[in-house]
């Protein structure tokens, strides 16, 4: 546990993909992967749970920032921390075994992004430069979204033979709405960041990083200022009716991508990234 003596300026060290730090009530995370456009890697993956449980049990946390370092927010998940992951259940022909092992999986890192809408105090985003995949699965977790003008989104899952599978098509019906997210999630399509604010995905657009984060920080210092435990029991109260849904939703497309992840189609997706060039999808 983290215990902070009252408006002292602290940092926690030892993160290979954030850079943490607390003072007067606003912790600041920052995600900084280390790796081109803070792809979402293993690391990241493992350390997000064990940021989030720390600010959530520190007392002297009231609200937290969560921006990124570099030009762009993330590029989203790994694809070769991906292809790690369910390359067993292709491998081995999609054994019982591998199967369940690419579940458990998947609903381990589905509980690293929950682990950020579970903390008790109000998470507010601040987003830069692209936003893709894996990272607009991050953000639908926070409370709050902020963008600079030169934001870019997509769930772009789709374009690699794949259904989001990290909370996207679950927390995101109550933010932007059924028929945007549905545009959004069979299209793969990019939106802008004034977009992004005319659907309700981010509450507003700043010139840049910079004013986007200050931004971001004022509003934290705003709920900072109010009691915490109040605080606390709206955002759990605005929760609560959502939980359920959430979780089950999460818990079927863990079991819907444990059987029809591992595809052809998958294969090619990734091979076509990294050869840059179109997949050529059979459905198979």
């Amino acid at each position: 546990m983290i215990d902070l003596p009252e408006n002292m300026h602290t940092s926690m060290s030892g993160w290979t993909s954030f850079h943490v730090s607390v003072e007067d009530g606003v912790a600041e995370v920052e995600l900084s992967t280390g790796a081109t456009g803070n792809l979402l890697n293993f690391a990241f993956w493992r350390e997000l749970p064990e940021v989030f449980h720390q600010l959530d049990r520190d007392s002297r946390v009231r609200a937290v920032i969560l921006s990124a370092t570099g030009a762009h927010f993330s590029y989203g998940i790994d694809l070769k921390m991906m292809a790690a992951i369910f390359g067993p259940a292709v491998i081995d022909g999609g054994l019982a075994a591998s199967r369940a092992d690419l579940r458990r999986a998947i609903i381990d890192v589905q509980n690293s992004i929950s682990a950020v809408a579970d903390c008790s105090k109000p998470v507010i985003a601040a987003v830069q430069g692209w936003c893709i995949g894996g990272a607009v699965d991050l953000i639908s977790a926070a409370d709050i979204r902020y963008a600079s003008s030169d934001a870019r989104f997509s769930v772009r899952e789709i374009k690699v033979a794949m259904v989001a599978d990290l909370g996207s098509l679950q927390r995101l019906p109550g933010i932007i709405g059924e028929g945007h997210l549905r545009e959004l999630a069979l299209t793969g399509d990019d939106i802008d960041a004034a977009r992004a604010r005319r659907i309700g995905l981010v509450n507003d657009v700043l010139d840049d990083h910079s004013a986007t984060v200050g931004h971001a920080r004022a509003v934290a210092r705003r709920i900072a200022q109010n009691a915490p435990l109040p605080v606390q029991g709206v955002k759990k109260i605005l929760d609560y009716s959502r939980r359920t849904s959430i979780q089950d939703g999460l818990t079927y497309v863990a079991t819907w991508n444990s059987a029809f992840l591992p595809s052809d189609d998958l294969t090619e997706a990734i091979s076509a990234v990294f050869e840059k060039r179109k997949p050529n999808f059979r459905g198979q």
